[in-house]
């Protein structure tokens, strides 16, 4: 498939549609996408006829469920410039995203994951299905939540953030609709309605999608994360990711599940995450992605990404060996040197 064909672009109205169009790899993203989507953002934010855009996946499994990793996992292990290549654009479209001046919708369902998110999250107009399922997984495969994690994680109610960062649990609708990651659940079959009503109208502000968007959501339910904050607000707002495993351990049983389950990840990359929300607590947008950016490039030339992404994407053993294998042998010093800038130089957004 080219990439005119894995990302399509069209008018209705006033407004531009995007349809992510990988059904089969659940809409991954891909280095070209990320190209030409911010491309046509970049000419649709001068267009005075483009009154908003609204954002899709193809099919009925995912959103996207975050970008290729195998393609990154296969070229980096080539020595190829690649995930520089991808990395570099992707938070560059992230960025587009974010400070898009005109209203941008995302109609959210199935798996929205890493990359999913970034192309999402950060829009003005966050509208997740009944069948939505958020998460940011990466340490789990020796990454970070990157495509702006740094910023919306830290932003979350709750210290929801560090807890979706440092487990990567999956959130439904309502959960989401709670945490401030959607702004309204429609269901998934009302898409293509919701669609024809915002081509239909004048959107000259984002009052007047927010106000269609309305006509079709339903009321949010109780989010089932909401039994479980107590124990996420005085646990992950601890000083350490030893001292959030500590008290977890010492709590219910759901808290000691979470402890296991943050236990299997890379140690390394839960050093990184944590240190990486904390500080994007006090950034800016675009600081964020600079500082992910220095990241993401050390990451790419490390170990646990290609161990990780080995063990759940290629081989699915789902038995990784981590390097270093526990939070102890990570060094502090070591982590450091993620967050200085690389031999390529700085993210030019």
């Amino acid at each position: 498939m080219s990439d005119a064909e894995e990302i399509l672009f069209e008018r209705r109205g006033n407004i531009a549609i995007v349809t992510l169009n990988r059904p089969k790899a659940l809409n991954a993203l891909t280095h070209g996408m990320c190209v030409a989507l911010k491309a046509r953002l970049d000419a649709w934010a001068m267009d005075a006829a483009v009154h908003a855009v609204v954002i899709r996946g193809a099919g009925e499994k995912a959103f996207c469920a975050g970008g290729d990793i195998r393609k990154l996992y296969e070229e980096g292990r080539a020595g190829s410039d690649y995930p520089a290549r991808f990395y570099g654009d992707e938070y560059r479209l992230n960025a587009a995203i974010y400070h898009f001046p005109k209203p941008y919708i995302a109609l959210i369902d199935g798996f929205v994951m890493g990359g999913g998110v970034g192309v999402s999250v950060h829009g003005s107009h966050r509208v997740v299905g009944e069948n939505v399922k958020f998460a940011m997984p990466e340490t789990g495969i020796g990454l970070f939540p990157d495509v702006g994690g740094s910023y919306f994680l830290p932003r979350l109610p709750h210290r929801l953030g560090m807890y979706l960062g440092l487990t990567g649990a999956r959130f439904g609708a309502d959960d989401c609709l709670h945490a401030g990651l959607a702004d309204a659940i429609v269901p998934a079959e009302r898409f293509d309605e919701l669609i024809d009503a915002l081509a239909a109208n004048p959107l000259q502000s984002g009052h007047a999608v927010s106000a269609i968007v309305a006509s079709f959501a339903r009321e949010g339910a109780k989010a089932p994360i909401a039994d479980h904050e107590k124990v996420i607000e005085d646990c992950f707002s601890l000083g350490s990711v030893e001292g959030i495993i500590e008290a977890l351990q010492a709590g219910n049983d759901w808290a000691q599940k979470q402890a296991e389950i943050i236990l299997s990840k890379s140690p390394t990359s839960l050093k990184l995450t944590f240190r990486q929300i904390r500080e994007g607590a006090g950034l800016d947008f675009d600081d964020c992605m600079r500082m992910e950016w220095r990241m993401v490039c050390h990451v790419m030339r490390g170990h646990d990404f290609y161990e990780g992404t080995r063990a759940v994407v290629i081989d699915r053993d789902n038995a990784p060996k981590w390097c270093p294998a526990s939070l102890e042998e990570v060094d502090d010093a070591e982590i450091d040197r993620y967050f200085q800038t690389p031999q390529i130089g700085e993210l030019r957004l």
